[in-house]
């Protein structure tokens, strides 16, 4: 089963956190946070404008970014956990 975003809604998988800190300190899963970092798995087509015109993302698929804390919607598909979010709610995209 493929899912396809409309609009300017992207699917995003979240990018695990480091499991130590660079003291050497394990972090135990309870007290993790969730990153705020992901790879854009999937882009919907844009957002249109008064015209009716479509305007493209800027994000792409396998681009990675970062977003809002709370941002998006998360959810399971194909058994995988991934968060649907508006692309206003990425902050950027990490450039290697």
């Amino acid at each position: 089963m493929g899912f396809r975003p409309l609009h300017d809604r992207v699917v995003v998988r979240r990018v695990d956190s480091e499991e130590k800190t660079k003291g050497g300190i394990i972090i135990p899963d309870t007290a993790k946070e969730k990153p705020s970092e992901g790879v854009v798995v999937s882009v919907g087509p844009g957002a249109r404008d008064e015209n009716g015109k479509i305007n493209a993302l800027d994000v792409k698929a396998g681009d990675r970014v970062l977003f809002g804390k709370w941002s998006g919607t998360e959810v399971k598909l194909n058994g995988e956990d991934l968060i649907i979010m508006k692309e206003s709610d990425i902050m950027g995209v990490i450039e290697a």
